[in-house]
């Protein structure tokens, strides 16, 4: 769900620079880097504690 909307983002603030709206392709941009970077820590850290359940699980 968050990479969706860091991928609508992208495309809102792709969309925005074309036509010249600067302040709204940056205001874009941004909010689609920071859901980015929140996707990939929460990815990070679930498989991290996927892999250790996973070692307890099956040891």
């Amino acid at each position: 769900m968050l990479l969706k909307w860091a991928f609508i983002f992208f495309v809102v603030a792709l969309v925005a620079a074309a036509f010249g709206f600067t302040g709204i392709a940056a205001g874009a941009a941004s909010i689609a880097k920071i859901l980015f970077y929140l996707f990939l820590g929460i990815f990070i850290v679930l498989l991290i504690a996927g892999i250790i359940v996973g070692r307890n699980v099956f040891s």
